[in-house]
């Protein structure tokens, strides 16, 4: 390996962020993350529950972003703390269209930013995705529903933290462009 190669390779190191997508299982973390990805590295046939951890690269203008897919069953939330190290962004899934696993999500996400208050929204800019929107056919209720998480996030977070809400769907894919918007302003606003 030449030097040059070892300039280029330090320099795309310099320009990786480290993204972790967290949230209950079944809220569609991974159905997002296959739709963040290029079309050619889809995967076509059926997404499966996450157990331990998945990584994935994703090019995102001249930024490299290392999309880290947790699992979410009970068993594994415990350790999502060993995986913040070098974190720049951090996505939550909720699944909008299961109110009756809304106050597990937002205990969840509660305890984990009260661990680490200090890095979530500081070091670690945080990203709402408000997935399977698609599951919600009276627009009404969702609109409501999506009030309510935001209500909710208002007394988690203080209010210099800076965070953002998107709403999506990963089967669809509504809102995942606006999803990949938001990560760009993450990575630029944590460079």
């Amino acid at each position: 390996m030449g030097l040059l190669s070892i300039i280029r390779k330090q320099k795309l190191k310099d320009r990786e962020i480290r993204c972790l997508i967290l949230g209950l299982d079944n809220s569609g973390k991974s159905t997002i993350v296959n739709k963040l990805l290029p079309k050619d590295e889809q995967r076509a046939n059926g997404i499966m529950p996450t157990v331990g951890f998945q990584i994935y690269g994703l090019m995102i203008q001249d930024v490299m972003v290392s999309l880290w897919d947790i699992g979410g069953q009970r068993s594994l939330r415990p350790f999502w703390d060993n995986y913040f190290d070098k974190t720049q962004v951090m996505i939550w899934c909720i699944d909008i269209s299961l109110l009756m696993r809304f106050s597990e999500t937002m205990q969840e996400l509660t305890e984990l930013i009260n661990r680490d208050e200090n890095r979530i929204g500081h070091d670690c800019a945080v990203i709402i995705a408000l997935n399977k929107i698609d599951l919600v056919e009276d627009k009404s209720e969702l609109y409501r529903r999506c009030k309510l998480v935001e209500s909710k996030l208002k007394c988690l977070f203080k209010p210099d933290i800076r965070i953002a809400v998107v709403q999506c769907s990963g089967i669809t894919g509504e809102g995942i462009d606006t999803l990949r918007d938001r990560l760009i302003e993450s990575c630029i606003f944590t460079q």
